[in-house]
């Protein structure tokens, strides 16, 4: 038995993470694929197009064998907290072998070159130097290191998956352990392409889904009968922020550095999300940060809520052999369950995290076109598919 860890949002499953799991088994013997997902909300700050156990569904039924839900509170947070909550989920099984990963290079060597720079620039004195001069973030962080290191080292920190790629070795490194990190070249349509190929992108996909087109050649997944949009809770959005103080956007995520100025003021005269995420936008504030913050005011996330590591392991769904897995996962220090109200019960910590995540449903929940009742995070039942000789 040899189990691969993958970190996914799968914002519709579709034909590149299929190949990426198989790539997982053929180049690297992984025989048991766990998931660790985003739920109802994504890191690039948005809702997730499809409710999280179809799209659990998807991934069980293209070679994933277990399926556990990130917390909320990680799904919308920066890279480097996004890698390191899923991580701590991970390493938490104690069965995992490896993190498998897509990468632009393919190179996990030169990966593990450029995660010990990320480490040497965000710990010099010139990173701190380039964000007083109003750099932000990924670009301070991109001018420090050209300062010290190769251009094939630079070159890894301008591509999406590289970035996220760095990230999950980081966490790897910090969270200590024998896990290994492994990457399989991303092939296709880049990162947020409009590209057509046989794998285009997500954020292609999303677009022909919303269009009603045809998406039978990208994905085996067709469910789209009621997917979530963003668009549909802008006016529950707006109007949370505008009930909001100065004080409150402190505390939110990454929420200082002169932003909740900006969020102050736009927020009094924005009438549309799109106008009040123009209005944010900065050279020092990247629009994915932006998204991320809004979400995370709408949904009362603060800095404080990752102050505390996941505490607990939700599984959204699996298969016969993820049955295999947790079996092995006897000694995880985190209560397993399929029920969020069993384990909100386990600590006070847990009831906290479950309460976001209920929270994000309910909300979640009036984003879809057809729109839902409260509480299906505490009804909902896991994804179980059984194998077939």
């Amino acid at each position: 038995m040899k189990t691969a860890a993958i970190i996914c949002e799968y914002n519709p499953f579709h034909n590149g993470h299929k190949y990426h799991i198989e790539q997982t088994k053929k180049q690297f013997g992984a025989t048991h694929i766990v998931c660790v997902m985003s739920g109802n909300f994504t890191q690039r700050g948005d809702v997730a197009l499809c409710d999280k156990y179809e799209r659990a569904r998807a991934a069980l039924n293209s070679g994933a064998d277990l399926v556990i839900e990130l917390p909320v509170a990680f799904s919308l947070a920066s890279a480097e907290y996004f890698a390191r909550g899923a991580v701590h989920i991970i390493k938490s099984l104690q069965c995992v072998d490896m993190l498998s990963f897509g990468s632009e290079t393919g190179n996990c060597e030169i990966l593990k070159e450029a995660a010990g720079a990320v480490h040497f620039a965000l710990d010099s004195e010139v990173f701190l130097d380039h964000m007083k001069h109003g750099l932000s973030y990924p670009a301070a962080l991109k001018a420090t290191v050209e300062e010290y290191y190769t251009d094939d080292v630079v070159d890894i920190l301008t591509g999406p998956n590289n970035i996220l790629a760095v990230e999950y070795i980081r966490a790897l490194d910090m969270a200590g352990g024998t896990i290994e990190p492994v990457t399989v070249r991303r092939y296709g349509a880049a990162h947020d392409s409009d590209e057509l190929s046989s794998t285009i992108s997500a954020s292609k996909l999303r677009k022909m889904i919303k269009n009603g087109e045809d998406v039978s050649a990208y994905t085996a997944f067709s469910h789209y009968e009621n997917y979530a949009e963003i668009e549909r809770i802008e006016t529950a959005i707006l109007a949370k922020l505008r009930t909001m103080s100065k004080s409150d956007f402190e505390k939110l995520p990454n929420g200082g550095g002169g932003i909740e100025n900006r969020i102050v003021k736009a927020v009094r005269t924005a009438t549309t999300l799109p106008q009040l995420m123009l209005m944010i936008k900065s050279k020092n504030f990247t629009m994915s940060r932006i998204r991320r913050l809004i979400l995370c005011a709408f949904l009362g996330i603060t800095k404080n809520d990752l102050k505390n590591m996941p505490s607990y392991i939700r599984i959204l769904g699996m298969n016969d052999k993820g049955k295999e897995i947790l079996a092995q996962s006897k000694e995880c220090p985190l209560p397993i369950d399929t029920s969020l109200s069993a384990l909100a019960k386990t600590s006070d910590i847990a009831g906290k995290q479950a309460g976001l995540e209920e929270r994000a449903g309910n909300l979640y929940a009036l984003a879809l076109e057809k729109r839902q009742p409260c509480g299906k995070d505490f009804i909902a039942k896991p994804v179980i598919i059984k194998e077939t000789d």
